[in-house]
């Protein structure tokens, strides 16, 4: 039991860093975590289905996240070019902008400075990955 608390709590006290990094920019984690991903995708764009999958959530949270960017000018919605019943997610530039001031906010805020040495921040990554291997979680 120790095991899965301490990690629970681990996990709500780094996200309460993210969170209290992103707020000021008007941003939670989930809609972070996709326009990042826009970020990286070819020209800024993907298929809705592709965005739920590649974050591992439902399309529906993908959906509601994307609403909600669109109100902002963040990203925007575009028919699929060759698929009739597809919609992608295209970022803005706006979107491109709020992404990257984010992740540099992230990275000196909470990445870069996680609480650990390295060699603790080491073991730590080496130990979660075989917890998540050990639970079907990572694929060789």
């Amino acid at each position: 039991m120790t095991v899965v608390t301490s990690i629970m709590r681990a996990h709500q006290l780094m996200l309460a860093r993210v969170d209290e990094t992103l707020k000021p920019l008007g941003l939670t984690f989930a809609r972070y975590e996709l326009l990042t991903l826009l970020s990286f995708a070819r020209e800024g764009r993907m298929p809705l289905s592709s965005a739920a999958r590649r974050l591992q959530v439902h399309p529906t949270s993908v959906t509601n996240t994307v609403d909600r960017l669109e109100a902002a000018g963040l990203v925007r919605r575009e028919p699929h070019p060759s698929d009739g019943r597809g919609t992608l997610v295209a970022l803005t530039d706006d979107g491109r902008r709020l992404a990257a001031r984010a992740t540099g906010a992230l990275n000196s805020a909470v990445f870069e400075r996680p609480g650990l040495d390295a060699d603790d921040a080491e073991t730590l990554i080496d130990v979660i990955a075989r917890l998540r291997a050990a639970s079907g979680d990572l694929a060789d």
